[in-house]
């Protein structure tokens, strides 16, 4: 079934959340002291979570990224992936996380029928690590990434710039990466919900990180791919390939054709959306695949969200939501949407 929205975007790639709950407190994203915190009577089940999956693949839908939160927190996560890897209409499915519980679970993930995962990494210091996470569990991610290294043919490392923070890390991250035959994205800082110490300075756009290591590396090729993927790709002169994404300094919600559904059933068609879908409400009534998929559908044909792109055109550029509100709204957080 071909579904777009009122830009003519598809609905093809949905972020699954399957835990608001993190072991780090990232500066960028959870630098806040103290959270509210879903229920957990109000979290899919895996049953859940794959019912709703049923009724999107029935749209469309055909790459599915697990998230959290931190996804590893959530027990028995292989057999979800097991229920999900079953549906052949799936072409991708993958899974990011920070890695700190990875070493231990890598196996059970690749045998579930995990096909992709990425690694969120924004330092190679330990101590710089212990500055932007406040945990001491940088160790056990670089062993994550070794081990995942070796039973995924697609690993991916992601690495949020922060001017004055990790921004002389760009080629030592690069040389990490290709190292380990992974691929290393650097994502602009954003203005998320949760991150309550953004500021515009602490942004390096994409177009400076590129010029840096341009100049460090003698030049940088753009590989033309899909417009729908949300990291532009580049060559460095040996064949090392980096992505970048961009979505602060230039936003890509033109050809945005992902939705993200929270742990506890909530269906957001942007990252920046204040309200969402309740389909908890409807799975748990007993809704049948086709009446979840018109509710879906009708949704997703009234979308007119572009989010990053009106953000982006602010004249005075603030943090987008206030401490305050989040913990009277958890659902506004990034680490609940699935970053």
């Amino acid at each position: 079934m071909s579904l777009v929205d009122l830009l003519g975007r598809p609905l093809r790639s949905l972020r699954v959340s399957v835990t608001d709950r993190c072991n780090l407190r990232c500066e960028y994203c959870m630098p806040e002291e103290d959270y509210a915190w879903l229920p957990r009577e109000d979290l899919l089940s895996f049953d859940e979570i794959a019912r709703a999956v049923d009724a999107f693949a029935s749209l469309g839908v055909d790459k599915v990224r697990l998230t959290g939160g931190e996804p590893l927190l959530r027990r028995s996560l292989p057999d979800l992936i097991r229920l999900l890897a079953a549906d052949r209409r799936l072409k991708d499915l993958a899974l990011t996380t920070n890695g700190v519980l990875l070493a231990d679970q890598a196996g059970a993930l690749r045998s579930a029928g995990l096909m992709r995962i990425t690694v969120s990494l924004d330092t190679l210091r330990p101590d710089r690590f212990v500055a932007l996470t406040r945990l001491t569990t940088h160790a056990r991610v670089l062993e994550g990434i070794e081990i995942s290294a070796r039973l995924f043919d697609t690993l991916k490392i992601d690495s949020v710039v922060m001017r004055g923070v990790n921004d002389d890390e760009l080629v030592p991250l690069i040389e990490y990466a290709r190292a380990r035959r992974a691929e290393v994205r650097f994502i602009e800082y954003m203005d998320v919900g949760g991150a309550t110490q953004w500021t515009p300075d602490k942004v390096v756009p994409g177009a400076e990180i590129l010029d840096r290591l341009r100049a460090h590396f003698g030049g940088v090729e753009p590989i033309g791919e899909s417009a729908w993927a949300p990291a532009d790709r580049y060559r460095l002169p040996d064949g090392t390939i980096f992505g970048l994404i961009a979505s602060t300094t230039a936003p890509f919600c033109s050809t945005c054709d992902r939705a993200r559904l929270t742990a506890d059933g909530v269906w957001l068609t942007c990252l920046y959306a204040a309200h969402g879908v309740n389909l908890r409400e409807p799975i748990r009534a007993g809704a049948s695949r086709s009446d979840l998929a018109a509710l879906i559908a009708e949704a997703w044909a009234k979308r007119s969200d572009r989010g990053a792109e009106l953000r982006a055109a602010e004249r005075e550029r603030g943090i987008y939501i206030p401490a305050s509100t989040l913990k009277e709204n958890p659902h506004l957080e990034m680490h609940t949407r699935g970053g």
